[in-house]
């Protein structure tokens, strides 16, 4: 039987290292792609392709970038034919007044949480259509749907993503593709390394779960989200700890 097929950006580390690892566990062919962590990249093929029937391939490269993206995706096709799932798991914060960001600050903002999304499902929905069956699921943040103070453009990239996640549901349904998004509250990654003891304290203290959640537990409910019923789609499922 043909193995399944999944392609997960951001995969070096955190919810998408997580997420590769978990994907490969139900036995499937897993893509990964980073930009700046090539070693960490091959730290997770290498340990997927121990697992019994292993198999992985990774991608170095900016997948803000279109023709990078094509250029990948033309590679995956060649091996899978069509993904069965697509993970949108890339992103950056900002933290900082908005008044103090620069031009090109925003646009790699942009380009990597919004862009990057737009790129690859552009790339990924042409096979899934054919097939008439896919599952995109993008990853996105809590800020994306109530905003968070000196985080106005992270955001808004992921509000972005919010509704190019509804928009596009709609349009793929007819052929059988379902796509979501998890807005994710705390997860305990390197993006929120950068919080001080106390600020990850007061943090801490507002989330009635009382913790950050893990990268497994991410990793756990995005495996859990590509094996959901066809009739889910279009919906942005929050992830949070009950923050919001």
């Amino acid at each position: 039987m043909k193995k399944k097929s999944v392609f997960i950006t951001g995969a070096s580390r955190g919810i998408g290292r997580e997420t590769a690892l978990a994907f490969a566990g139900q036995g499937y062919h897993v893509f990964i792609n980073c930009y700046h962590s090539p070693k960490e990249l091959e730290a997770v093929k290498n340990e997927i392709e121990k697992m019994p029937g292993g198999a992985c391939d990774a991608f170095v490269g900016d997948i803000g970038n279109p023709a990078f993206v094509s250029e990948m995706f033309n590679a995956i096709h060649q091996t899978c034919g069509a993904l069965d799932v697509l993970v949108n798991n890339a992103g950056i914060a900002h933290i900082g007044l908005l008044t103090d960001m620069t031009d090109a600050e925003w646009n790699r903002l942009l380009q990597t949480n919004l862009s990057s999304v737009f790129y690859c499902c552009r790339s990924a929905v042409p096979g899934m259509v054919s097939r008439k069956s896919g599952k995109i699921i993008n990853i996105s943040s809590m800020w994306g749907t109530v905003g968070a103070s000196c985080e106005a453009a992270y955001s808004a990239t992921k509000s972005g993503v919010h509704g190019l996640t509804r928009a596009l549901a709609k349009e793929l349904a007819p052929s059988n593709i379902q796509v979501n998004a998890i807005a994710f509250g705390c997860i305990d990654t390197s993006m929120n390394a950068q919080l001080s003891p106390t600020e990850r304290a007061a943090l801490e203290e507002e989330i009635p779960a009382g913790r950050f959640g893990t990268p497994k537990e991410a990793a756990a409910f995005i495996v859990q989200l590509a094996k959901s019923p066809a009739y889910l789609t279009g919906q942005i499922i929050g992830l949070d700890g009950g923050f919001i």
